[in-house]
């Protein structure tokens, strides 16, 4: 799922190709991708984009009659843009809207079985109904950053990522920062000190800035193609990174495997030296299941083969 950084990489991208154009058409090929029916979509029609915005991970586009389409790319939406001079083709199977104006056509797609996928078109006087109403990571200040996660009481991987408490942080990057901060994803809020609650707030910002800069300067003068916008990015420290020896320490990253999520931690860095188990796997193994990198060393060996 696109984040902070990527969010806002999009936003800045569409802001130099789109703000002040005209919209000439908006396309909807698929039925669900629409959750509103009133303003249809003809509302946006011959109306100047007066603004791009960012409403935690969705994009919000706004026109001159106030009215704004909110875009949220949930896991696999992703977002093409063709100059008015090129040729935009025939639709492929993925692709969910075209937005064209007069400088180009806007196209969204979605690479996945799962259409996750969403628009709203709303009044621009109504957007607040879409505000998850956490706070912004890059602009509040640490104190405002540990009030808003020490409560209620869960593990700092699920705090960083309730877009009710930070926005714009999902799996990728809340790896990141608890990486970067030196801490455990399973250590509950309730446990942890002043010296890593000043850690954590420090890491947040730093990080997301960091890659929001990196991105930024990749994207400064293009539009990002196919895969540009990932959750697997070759210099994250952990994130992705399962097996990986981590750039601070040379350990192996570890990874903890919970329905479709993997989220992933350097045990020196981040746990004391512990694997943390592994729900599925560590069940199956029990009492063999490896509890430090050394253990884990020995257990990934392959053993020499016993047949003649």
């Amino acid at each position: 799922m696109p984040e902070l950084p990527d969010i806002l990489v999009y936003r800045d991208c569409l802001t130099q190709r789109l703000l002040n154009t005209t919209i000439n058409s908006l396309l909807i090929r698929f039925p669900f991708l629409l959750r509103t029916f009133d303003p249809p979509p003809d509302a946006v029609e011959s109306h100047r984009i007066t603004d791009v915005s960012t409403l935690g991970k969705r994009i919000v586009i706004s026109c001159d009659n106030h009215i704004s389409l909110v875009i949220h790319l949930m896991i696999a939406g992703r977002f093409r843009f063709i100059d008015s001079s090129a040729k935009t083709g025939l639709p492929s199977k993925i692709e969910l809207a075209r937005l064209r104006t007069t400088a180009g056509t806007l196209i969204l797609t979605e690479a996945s079985q799962k259409k996750r996928a969403s628009l709203h078109i709303l009044p621009t006087a109504s957007l607040s109904t879409l505000d998850p109403g956490g706070l912004d990571p890059l602009t509040s200040t640490p104190d405002q950053l540990i009030a808003a996660l020490r409560t209620p009481n869960r593990t700092i991987k699920r705090a960083l990522t309730d877009p009710h408490t930070i926005r714009g942080i999902g799996n990728a990057y809340s790896d990141e920062v608890l990486h970067a901060a030196k801490l455990s994803p399973i250590t509950h809020t309730s446990r942890l000190t002043p010296d890593e609650w000043s850690r954590l707030a420090h890491a947040i910002p730093s990080t997301l800035n960091l890659w929001i800069a990196r991105l930024q300067s990749e994207f400064a003068h293009t539009f990002p193609g196919p895969g540009d916008i990932t959750a697997f990015r070759p210099d994250f420290a952990v994130h992705g990174k399962f097996g990986k020896p981590c750039p601070v320490c040379q350990t192996k990253v570890q990874r903890i495997v919970r329905a479709e999520n993997e989220f992933n931690y350097c045990p020196t860095c981040q746990t004391g030296g512990k694997i943390l188990a592994d729900r599925s796997l560590s069940r199956l193994l029990g009492d063999d299941w490896p509890r430090t990198p050394e253990e884990w060393d020995d257990f990934d060996t392959p053993r020499p083969s016993t047949q003649p």
